[in-house]
């Protein structure tokens, strides 16, 4: 993998079944520019997906930003921060030419793609590829101090990384065209109010409430997870008949798995469930 840029630890989980589940925390790692996406942080993010699908022990995934580097003396602090956006000095001189590969094979699908649950740590800001990144993401959790912007316009752009789509079906026609358009920065609260994050608390308490989140998860069956997610995004691309079909065509099958009969009999006997996987 890619070394720098991206910093992947694998955390194991007590309450596990099968036993050894681990969540992968990944840290985007270039803290002196607000750990902004570059063409090197896609490529080792595409490369911990790929990791991270061929190994059966990891249930959940948090992605979250370095913490600032102290300040040399005299000079301020560097503020909190995901990822600031793309590095924008990559653009200088490009061409659609130039761009096109890069967009259509980025690491912005290649997270929405994952088939294990995917939890976006946002401390600070979130802005343009940050922001998209968060979004690729099946849930958010901020600190009051984030920010979420899509500053494009600015730049004489829009949102590449399918920013314009998921923020639409997160927050509204409305409320994303008004991101989109203004380039704007939208606080933690206002994020929460209208759904763009899951929830808020202090940057003091964010690692804690988010990583009880991801191991609350990872004590459900692995198997079942990958189905609801699955369940769940259907929606996005079904209509609503057909979405009612899939879901219930889930439901059924999964009364053939073994994780089923020991859920439901842990349930009626009172215990934790031990899955299997299956």
């Amino acid at each position: 993998m890619t070394e720098g840029v991206l910093l992947v630890e694998n955390k194991q989980i007590e309450g596990t079944y099968p036993d050894g589940g681990l969540v992968s925390i990944w840290t985007l790692n270039r803290p002196d520019k607000l750990n902004s996406l570059n063409a090197e942080s896609h490529k080792a993010l595409k490369e911990a997906c790929d990791m991270a699908e061929s190994n059966d022990s990891i249930r959940v995934i948090v992605i979250r930003g370095a913490a600032p580097n102290p300040p040399i003396e005299g000079k301020r602090p560097k503020p909190a921060s995901f990822a600031a956006g793309a590095d924008i000095s990559e653009f200088l001189g490009k061409n659609s030419d130039d761009v096109r590969g890069f967009f259509e094979d980025n690491a912005w699908e290649r997270v929405w793609n994952l088939t294990k649950p995917t939890i976006a740590m946002v401390d600070g800001f979130a802005l343009g590829g940050g922001a998209e990144l968060a979004l690729s993401c099946d849930l958010r959790v901020a600190s009051e101090r984030a920010k979420f912007g899509t500053p494009e316009i600015n730049l004489g752009l829009i949102p590449g990384g399918g920013g314009t789509q998921r923020l639409c079906r997160l927050i509204g026609y409305g409320k994303a065209l008004e991101m989109v358009l203004t380039g704007d920065m939208m606080d933690a609260e206002t994020a929460l109010s209208c759904g763009l994050v899951n929830s808020v608390t202090t940057a003091e308490n964010l690692d804690n409430f988010t990583m009880s989140l991801a191991e609350n998860i990872a004590r459900k069956s692995p198997y079942t997870t990958k189905v609801a997610k699955r369940a769940v995004r259907a929606s996005l691309d079904l209509p609503f008949s057909e979405g009612v079909l899939a879901e219930r065509s889930e439901f059924v099958a999964l009364f053939d798995t073994e994780d089923k009969e020991i859920g439901v009999q842990a349930f009626l006997e009172r215990k934790d469930a031990k899955w299997v996987g299956r």
